[in-house]
């Protein structure tokens, strides 16, 4: 099963991205020229990791009859160049409460398995295509 997510330009800087019948939108800030209606992608490739990460930790917790509510994670990364990119990941879990340390590296091996986390330590293959969508010819 793929994933698929579509992607519409809503004008200026501004995008809509939909997923089964979700949508958020994509903007920019205004000091780079967007409206500030949206996350930017970057912002959206932490929320990912963020999310991602937080789930495996719950799923964990859970599994083991432990307190999840008032979990947080907070994702951060840094800026590189040539090519230009996100770089030096970092993945915080706060934890509301005291995990002894058995629960507490089990929680890490459980968040190291976060699909996001592995497909940005393994590469994926990326194809680009340019589709032209070009008016019916008239009969």
């Amino acid at each position: 099963m793929k994933t698929e997510v579509i992607v519409d330009h809503l004008g200026g800087l501004k995008f809509e991205a939909k997923a089964r019948k979700h949508s958020i939108m994509c903007d920019q800030p205004v000091e780079n020229g967007g409206l500030d209606e949206g996350m930017t992608p970057p912002e959206f490739l932490l929320a990912s990791l963020g999310t991602c990460a937080g789930y495996y930790a719950v799923q964990y917790l859970r599994t083991r009859n432990l307190i999840g509510e008032g979990l947080r994670v907070r994702t951060t990364a840094g800026k590189a160049s040539a090519p230009a990119r996100l770089a030096d990941f970092r993945i915080e879990v706060e934890y509301p409460g005291r995990l002894d340390e058995r629960h507490r590296e089990g929680m890490l091996r459980a968040i190291r398995t976060c699909l996001i986390h592995n497909t940005l330590l393994n590469a994926p293959r990326i194809e680009v295509e340019i589709v032209e969508m070009t008016a019916p010819m008239a009969a």
